[in-house]
C-alpha cells in the first residue's frame, strides 16, 4: 500500500499519467499532513481550554473568555468534520477512486486537488452543485 517514492520537491503534472503510483503518493501524503496538522492545533487548542477556565471574578473577562471558548470549540467541530472529510479522501486514494469526479466519473485537475485534496467533484460539476443550491435557498 505504502509505495517508497521520492517526493522532495515533486509535483504533480498534467504531462504524466493521471493518480500515477507518484501522484498518489503526493496527494496521500499532503492529506496526512493536513490531519497531522489539525490534531496539533487540536491538541494546543484543549491545553488552552483547560489553562483558560480559571474562574474570572469580573463578570466582562467572563463574559468574554466564554465567547472565545465558544468560537474555538466551533472551529474546533469544522475540523472535525474536516478530518473525516481527508479520512475518506485517503480512503478514496486506496481503493483508486481518488482524483475521479463523483458526479462525471472525469478526472478532477491536479490543480484543484492540490489546493483542495478532499475535493470530490471538477469545478464544472462543484459550479453546477453551487448554482442549484443557490437556486433552491432563493426560492
Amino acid at each position: 500500500m505504502s509505495e517508497n517514492i521520492d517526493l522532495a520537491d515533486y509535483v504533480p503534472s498534467e504531462n504524466e499519467e493521471f493518480m500515477n503510483p507518484r501522484q498518489r503518493a503526493y496527494f496521500r501524503s499532503k492529506l496526512v499532513a493536513w490531519k497531522n496538522e489539525i490534531l496539533r492545533e487540536a491538541r494546543e487548542t484543549l491545553g488552552h481550554l483547560a489553562e483558560e477556565s480559571a474562574n474570572h471574578p469580573d463578570l466582562a473577562d467572563r463574559a468574554s473568555s466564554e465567547t472565545d471558548r465558544a468560537i474555538e470549540l466551533r472551529a474546533r467541530d469544522r475540523q472535525r468534520k474536516l478530518i473525516s472529510k481527508i479520512d475518506a479522501a485517503v480512503q478514496r486514494i486506496d481503493d483508486g477512486t481518488y482524483g475521479y469526479c463523483e458526479e462525471t466519473g472525469e478526472p478532477i485537475s491536479l490543480k484543484r486537488l492540490d489546493a483542495r485534496p478532499i475535493a470530490t467533484l471538477s469545478i464544472e460539476a462543484q459550479e453546477r452543485h453551487e448554482r442549484r443550491e443557490k437556486v433552491y435557498r432563493d426560492e
